[in-house]
């Protein structure tokens, strides 16, 4: 009886010893798998976050873009106008450049009568 009861010890003993080391590879397993989805869920908070920065600066593209074309096409205005005035400016400038003297022999006078002029068609005098 003594050697029955020997190996029901050791057998008791290797099972308590197999069960401690079973629980602790599951408390090991399950500590690896907490830390798994604790990265898991800050790697995709980190993804949310670099969508939402990157949809933030593909509408702040769009908008840039739209802005760009919108100060394109003012700009082609003011260019237009621009041109216009200096054809017109560029035409009394060569009207008053061709006119006769106003005092023929008489430069100082006709520079002054030409002033007169001016300031009258700007409604000055």
């Amino acid at each position: 009886m003594g050697n029955l009861t020997t190996i029901a010890l050791t057998a008791a003993v290797l099972s308590s010893v197999a069960n401690v080391g079973q629980a602790w590879a599951y408390l090991n397993l399950r500590d690896e798998l907490a830390l798994a989805k604790a990265a898991t869920s800050t790697r995709e908070q980190e993804r949310d976050t670099a969508r939402q920065a990157a949809s933030a600066c593909s509408d702040a593209v769009d908008d840039l873009r739209t802005l760009a074309d919108q100060r394109t096409k003012d700009a082609a205005t003011a260019r237009a106008t621009a041109a216009a005035q200096a054809r017109a400016a560029a035409q009394r400038a060569d009207a008053i450049l061709t006119a006769p003297a106003a005092v023929p022999g008489n430069d100082c006078t006709s520079a002054q009568v030409r002033v007169e002029s001016w300031l009258q068609g700007r409604g000055q005098q």
